[in-house]
């Protein structure tokens, strides 16, 4: 079932495996994938005699597998075939219970991690085409090996239909607790390790018991994007002692399926690229702490200080802020309610999920238009709301999305509130903004492609623009001394990837004039 090709890299990656690992099957003989299944993990047994297979028959429409480690359960289920882009997940999965996997998180936050109480079963709904569901199925895998009290589950939507169904899953990933949906689409370790800690206790071991950590740093970067990368290695390359706080490396840079306009590079992925980043940030003494969301920072005064959740402090007489943006929500009755059940953000991932059925995109802009284009071939019918008077994508897009016959546009169009029975979105109420008429849209999902916004809310002090960027001056210098800030966080126009890389060195070569100079 898998090709020679991929057994003799698996191969290799587990040449050095030091336990042994058990993929104990529980499978039903009605069901038609269980030959599929267990071909496919004898297969992935055969690259390791540190691994093998067992096999169960079980009641029902069961085709699972769960991972033992020298015959103790990891925490860690897969229901379903892991191939597609949950292939890396299987991977990582005998990677990381072995120690030698590359996204186990630092003791800052495996502390935080181990700290949660309570039984806790956690589902994630997948689809094997999602670009974004691994990195949440990777990321709740390492909390199973971390701590025992939670088994994590993998969910392949396309074999266990009436579940979905019965489980209201509109959006991939979609992540239960316990039964309860408590997170819904991409997600960092961060934010899931947030939601986890409202809804479960957490109390530090004695061994984690620690005061507040504080570390003390020349520069701080916080932000882990192009901008970031490009500040930190421009800083680290001057001789300072350099720290980049970051959620994640890539930024939302990891949410772009394609790029085509980095110059010099034909054409690379969102992945492709964070990985790069991340591999030339390691080719010099930065110190990355991952996986922290800022909660406050000080910024005045000759050192500034900022602390993340979990409470680590870090100081420095210089920072560089390059949070980068989100993405921007409708902020109207009903959204918040409905994500995951009709309201979605990725076309790319949630799309086959509304195969057949009539759909809106709320965003005249590229992102907008690109994504009524896609969705038109799977949709019934695709309508675009735009709030101003014309479409903001380019014409050749506009040209397009007009000639396809189930594309409807509606410019001068409000949203309003996104109406639901309860359990899946059902209409959207619209205002023609001409008119001031109010009117439902009757449709079956409604993805939101309205751009990004800054991600400037920790940072008071900080002179902004009306929607919240961070303004600085040509030399990307804030209102505060010693405080510098570069990318789509900042007022600098056009937010692309090369220009954000560009401010990024060039905050990082203000920020060391301004140092010898006396200034910081």
């Amino acid at each position: 079932m898998l090709e020679s090709s991929i057994l003799q890299q698996v191969t290799e990656i587990f040449r050095n495996l030091e336990a042994d690992y058990t993929f104990r099957i529980s499978q039903s003989p009605l069901r038609e994938e269980s030959s599929q299944l267990i071909e496919f993990l004898n297969d992935f047994a055969s690259t390791s005699p540190h691994l093998k297979v067992e096999i169960h028959e079980a009641d029902g429409d069961t085709l699972a597998f769960t991972l033992l480690k020298n015959g103790k359960h990891t925490g860690i289920t897969f229901r379903g075939i892991p191939n597609g882009h949950e292939f890396t997940s299987l991977l990582l999965a005998v990677l990381n219970a072995d120690g030698k996997g590359k996204n186990l998180p630092d003791e800052g936050i495996s502390c935080r991690i181990r700290a949660l109480q309570g039984d806790i079963r956690l589902q994630t709904y997948v689809s094997l085409t999602c670009t974004n569901c691994p990195d949440v199925v990777q990321t709740l895998n390492v909390f199973a090996l971390l701590n025992p009290n939670i088994r994590h589950e993998m969910v392949d939507g396309a074999l266990f239909q009436s579940e979905v169904d019965e489980n209201g899953v509109q959006a991939v990933p979609s992540v239960f607790a316990d039964g309860k949906l408590i997170h819904v689409g991409r997600g960092s370790l961060s934010e899931l390790l947030e939601k986890l800690e409202e809804v479960y206790p957490s109390c530090p071991t004695s061994e984690d018991e620690k005061p507040p950590i504080h570390r003390a740093f020349d520069l701080l970067v916080l932000g882990g994007g192009p901008a970031g990368a490009s500040a930190a290695i421009y800083s680290a390359r001057k001789g300072l002692k350099v720290a980049m706080l970051a959620e994640r490396i890539g930024g939302q840079v990891k949410e772009t399926v394609g790029i085509e306009n980095l110059i010099s590079v034909p054409y690379t992925t969102g992945n492709q690229l964070a990985d790069n980043l991340r591999t030339h940030l390691t080719h010099y003494p930065i110190e990355l702490f991952e996986n922290r969301r800022i909660e406050c920072a000080d910024l005045e005064g000759k050192e500034k200080q900022v602390t993340v959740k979990g409470g680590e402090v870090f100081s420095a007489p210089a920072v560089i802020i390059a949070t980068g943006a989100g993405w921007r929500r409708l902020n109207v009755e009903g959204e918040a309610e409905y994500i995951g059940r009709g309201v979605a953000f990725c076309p790319h991932c949630d799309g086959p999920f509304y195969a057949g059925k009539e759909v809106a995109v709320v965003g005249g802009g590229n992102s907008g238009i690109e994504a009524a284009i896609d969705l038109a071939g799977i949709c019934k019918k695709v309508t675009v709301i735009e709030f101003m008077d014309t479409l903001k994508a380019d014409q050749v897009l506009q040209d397009k999305a007009r000639s396809l016959p189930n594309v409807d546009i509606l410019t001068s169009t409000q949203t309003m509130e996104v109406k639901g029975n309860g359990e899946k979105v059902t209409a959207l109420q619209l205002k023609n903004r001409q008119t001031e008429e109010l009117h439902e849209l009757p449709l079956d999902g409604v993805f939101v492609q309205i751009g990004l916004s800054a991600n400037s809310q920790p940072f008071a002090g900080l002179e902004k623009t009306r929607i919240g960027e961070i303004v600085i001056d040509a030399h990307c210098r804030t209102n505060i001394p010693g405080v510098y800030a570069a990318g789509d966080v900042s007022s600098v126009p056009y937010k692309q990837i090369i220009i954000a890389m560009g401010e990024g060195a060039k905050a990082a070569l203000t920020s060391f004039d301004d140092r010898v100079r006396g200034v910081v």
